[in-house]
């Protein structure tokens, strides 16, 4: 899992509405489905290529699934990106 699957993964509008939505906390797939004009197959793809780039992660609690967003892929995005920028850690706070 490296920068270009989190490329990757980003560039698509919709798995970028997902992971806005996934800010305001964990949702199941129904949760996060209920946003979208699409079929759970879709919605199912989209969540697997979001995982496979560690931007999310999911827990099992009894029955459902949790989607959660993971920040610290972001993270080293965003340090990655600021470096480009010639601003440092240090700098950032």
């Amino acid at each position: 899992m490296g920068f270009q699957d989190s490329f990757k993964a980003l560039s698509d509008p919709t798995r970028r509405e997902i992971l806005s939505l996934l800010r305001a906390g964990p949702m199941t797939v129904g949760e996060i489905l209920e946003h979208f004009d699409m079929t759970g197959a879709s919605l199912s793809h989209h969540l697997s290529v979001l995982r496979q780039a560690g931007l999310i992660d999911d827990e099992k609690k009894g029955k459902y699934i949790f989607y959660t967003l993971n920040t610290t892929v972001l993270d080293d995005i965003l340090k990655w990106m600021m470096s480009l920028k010639g601003v440092s850690d240090h700098e950032e706070h």
